[in-house]
């Protein structure tokens, strides 16, 4: 295992005579990308700016937590914000081999731990420097490059797959009741409370006991597309008081900023006795019987029209932003028939088996992604790569 700063040098070349060059910035989602926004700001001042030469490096020390680095491969030249570190690499590495390396999971925790005790969570040139590195074989880390390169084109082929199912299904429930909020069918509108329990209490349930084991849910084990994890068993009396009670089949629906809006939520399955704890930002609906389904219900609350008025309804200050529970009582819905509901239902079980079948695979990939990742952070890992 080597050292990163063996192989990285700043880069502190800077705009001095205030050329015209492009400016751009990192984003964790995008890499490199025209600021076209902070161009217009430093339009007076770019003499400050650092220039960023093909192939170098360039991240925001309090944004690379978050996964905001990337190499320069677009134009000769770019710059960048003095605020970012600028550093080029050793030709032993190759730049894309790095890139895999600094997103990988195994390096982004290590950032997030040795950035969170310097000041304002910061990771300085001098701190990446010290992180330990697989460097192989030029011909080795172009085939650990490719390898990287072809899983990820399958599962953002999967991805577009599980999106057009889920896409699928919102069409299929506009075409038997209309968008949220509408009632294009007139089968005659209602509050969301008053077809379904918002939170309901624990009380009332009889089954629990303190040696009873429940499945306990936080809110990384839901997904942005339905998906729930109840693995996690616990004892009644651990979860007992402090978090959110739940039953089998009943939705759950993320309450706090980020979360709802990335749209956090799924229908309660596969709970251990059919009872489920979990985070206290989730927000419980629970159908009425011969009144409404749950996938009815958690469709509704997964359309992006639901979580924008969701959002416009959010208490509480920056970064701790919830919806309240009044939002989803006084939420109007058209109420069909629960016998038209059903049928819809019937249709997501359908849908639902196609999507189980590609999150196995997308699953398989994103574990083979990550034993690729290891052979990069790890020397134990041995892929038997040809050198």
């Amino acid at each position: 295992m080597q050292r990163l700063g063996d192989y990285i040098k700043e880069y502190s070349a800077r705009n001095k005579l205030d050329e015209e060059i492009p400016v751009y910035s990192v984003t964790n989602s995008n890499g490199f990308c025209r600021d076209y926004f902070g161009k217009e700001v430093a339009s007076n001042n770019k003499r400050t700016y650092k220039i960023v030469p093909r192939n170098a490096f360039a991240y925001n020390p309090s944004r690379i937590n978050v996964g905001s680095v990337d190499y320069q491969h677009y134009e000769d030249r770019v710059i960048v914000s003095p605020l970012y570190n600028v550093f080029t690499v050793d030709e032993k590495i190759l730049p894309q081999y790095l890139y895999f390396y600094l997103k990988s999971p195994n390096t982004m925790k290590r950032i997030r731990t040795v950035a969170s005790g310097s000041v304002r969570d910061n990771l300085k040139l001098s701190m990446l420097c010290e992180f330990p590195i697989q460097v192989p074989s030029i011909n080795r880390q172009q085939n650990i490059i490719e390898l990287l390169e072809k899983a990820q084109r399958i599962i953002d082929e999967k991805n577009n797959e599980l999106e057009k199912l889920d896409n699928f299904i919102k069409a299929r429930f506009v075409e038997m009741f209309g968008l949220p909020g509408t009632d294009p069918f007139e089968y005659g509108k209602v509050k969301l409370g008053e077809c379904c329990e918002i939170n309901p209490k624990k009380a009332k349930d009889t089954r629990l006991a303190d040696e009873i084991e429940v499945s306990f849910v936080s809110m990384p084990s839901v997904s942005e597309k339905g998906e729930i994890d109840p693995s996690d068993i616990r004892k009644y009396e651990v979860v007992k008081k402090g978090f959110t009670y739940f039953a089998e089949n009943d939705v759950l629906f993320a309450k706090i900023t980020p979360c709802m809006e990335n749209g956090k939520g799924a229908v309660a399955k596969g709970l251990m006795n059919g009872i489920g704890f979990g985070s206290t930002e989730f927000h419980v609906l629970r159908p009425i019987e011969g009144l409404s389904n749950s996938y009815w219900i958690y469709v509704i609350t997964s359309f992006k029209t639901f979580r924008r008025d969701a959002k416009a309804n959010m208490t509480g200050s920056a970064g701790q932003r919830r919806t309240p529970a009044s939002f989803l009582e006084s939420y109007e819905v058209s109420l069909p028939p629960i016998e038209l509901q059903n049928q819809f239902a019937a249709f997501v079980a359908q849908v639902d088996k196609s999507k189980f079948a590609l999150s196995n695979e997308l699953a398989m990939c994103n574990f083979y992604v990550r034993l690729i990742n290891d052979s990069i952070t790890h020397s134990r890992i041995d892929l038997r790569m040809s050198e």
